[in-house]
């Protein structure tokens, strides 16, 4: 059961249900954002503040200059605007705004949007409407393209086609004189070669290859062992360059999997499925460049689980946010290839999270940590790039191991070892915590460092299932993870 910050049960007879305490939190784009919406969260900062039953809550918080600022937040999207000029998104104000009326202390009374706040809304929600209008009418054929644009893109797919087999040939070209002077000398040609090889990626179309040329640009300074992990690297670069230059006669779920790694834009094109969507996890990881936000959904109908991507430019949070917890009754409309990406698509309800919903208080179905790696392994067969896999562990229990942690199963029979990045987050001790020496059940990504822990429950691994998991390459365990349907957080 889901309970807000003073322990009691939320209310279940608003038409949106107050979201938690953990579940806004859950939404800030770092640490820093955290802090400074807790500060906010007192009444003391806010006038104006209200909230009605279509999920709106508005608000004006002191600022420092001679006007508050504006805040809106609209749950159902969830959306946010403010009058701040802060970049991130949410800014500290919304997380203040939504802290504030999580806490339930009347702070925040039901009533009717302000003017400037209805202004707001109603564009919003026009907006929304409008582009669902339009997505309808794509996929009733009614806005389709006519045979002059398809042949200028299909010309346009040729000529990206022949630029990233250029580069795929260069690439190839690169790797072997690597080879051929030795992995053990790598080190000394400095990070700048690597650079300009991974330039040219990019002059080719191909920024997937580009990504993969910066990521060997920085193993020779990853510390001893290193050139092992660079002839690694290589070799699946090299697996990925040959894939590319034969997709032609690869099995088309492969192919369009090879097209995603080279970095060929690529849309949701398949049959959308609709379910009652439990968010599991949401984190975010920056390059330098861009920072991507992955989202874990699991379908308590379908069974399925599925990866949101969105991406914000630097120094920009991503705009997709929902909370972890909530259950959102929508379609989502799965990517080509093997892995389970998928875009959002019409949302029926509003995200609900408060009793009463038809939702069992349950994690999704696990299994043991043989079976997890039995379909990481499976995995890799229609996806050879996959850092991680998505997976439930039922019935394990954390212990210590040398130089870290592991998760193994009450029998003894296996166990998988947490990641470095997971060993240095506090999640870990409250994962501890929560098994108390017992088995519990947990939701995270299994990859070929280990499992990273997202979500645990103490159900004494009563989830049931086959322990296969589900997910997409994509993945990394190294942004925070989160609180999922009754779970403990992880972070």
């Amino acid at each position: 059961m889901l309970l807000s910050h003073g322990g009691e049960p939320l209310p279940a007879t608003e038409s949106v249900a107050r979201w938690t305490v953990e579940q806004v939190l859950s939404l800030a784009p770092d640490d820093a954002s955290r802090k400074a919406g807790n500060k906010l969260a007192t009444a003391g900062h806010w006038s104006g503040t209200g909230f009605d039953g279509s999920g709106a809550v508005w608000g004006l918080c002191k600022g420092s200059g001679s006007k508050p600022y504006q805040t809106v937040v609209d749950t159902t999207g969830p959306a946010y605007t403010c009058s701040c000029p802060s970049r991130k998104f949410p800014c500290k104000h919304a997380l203040g705004l939504l802290l504030l009326r999580a806490s339930g202390d009347g702070s925040v009374p039901q009533g009717e949007p302000a003017d400037w706040a209805a202004q707001w809304l109603t564009a919003r929600r026009g907006r929304a409407e409008a582009k669902q209008a339009k997505q309808e009418a794509a996929a009733s054929g009614e806005a389709a393209p006519g045979p002059a644009g398809d042949a200028a893109a299909r010309k346009r797919a040729e000529r990206r086609a022949e630029r990233v087999t250029a580069g795929a040939l260069e690439l190839e070209q690169r790797l072997t004189d690597l080879l051929r002077g030795g992995l053990a000398t790598a080190d000394r040609a400095g990070y700048a070669l690597w650079e300009e090889t991974a330039a040219r990626m990019v002059d080719a179309q191909a920024p997937g290859l580009a990504g993969r040329v910066r990521e060997l640009g920085a193993i020779p300074g990853s510390g001893p062992g290193w050139p092992v992990r660079l002839l690694e690297e290589c070799g699946l670069l090299h697996l990925l360059d040959t894939a590319w230059l034969g997709r032609e006669r690869l099995p088309d779920p492969l192919a369009a999997t090879v097209r995603t790694r080279v970095g060929l834009p690529v849309s949701a094109e398949g049959p959308p499925v609709r379910d009652r969507w439990l968010v599991l996890a949401q984190y975010d990881t920056p390059d330098g460049r861009l920072t991507t936000r992955r989202i874990w959904l699991y379908g308590r109908e379908s069974g399925r689980t599925a990866l949101l991507l969105s991406f914000g430019a630097m120094g920009r949070a991503p705009e997709l946010a929902l909370p972890v917890g909530v259950t959102i009754d929508a379609e989502l409309t799965p990517y080509p290839g093997g892995g389970l990406r998928a875009d959002l698509g019409r949302q029926f309800a509003p995200p609900a999270a408060a009793p009463g919903t038809p939702v069992p208080d349950t994690p999704p179905p696990g299994g043991s940590t043989a079976a997890a790696l039995a379909a990481y392994g499976e995995a890799l067969r229609g996806d050879p790039w996959l850092d991680a896999w998505p997976v439930t562990l039922r019935d394990v229990i954390p212990v210590p191991s040398e130089g870290g942690w592991q998760l193994a199963d009450a029998e003894g029979a296996s166990a998988l070892p947490l990641p470095s990045a997971a060993l240095s987050r506090p999640g870990l001790w409250k994962l501890v915590a929560l098994s108390g020496g017992g088995p519990v059940t947990v939701f995270g990504e299994l990859g070929h460092r280990g499992f990273d822990p997202f979500a645990a429950w103490d159900t004494g691994g009563t989830g049931g299932g086959d322990g296969s998991g589900a997910g997409d390459g994509d993945g990394s365990g190294s942004g925070a993870a989160e609180v999922a349907d009754g779970a403990v957080r992880l972070i």
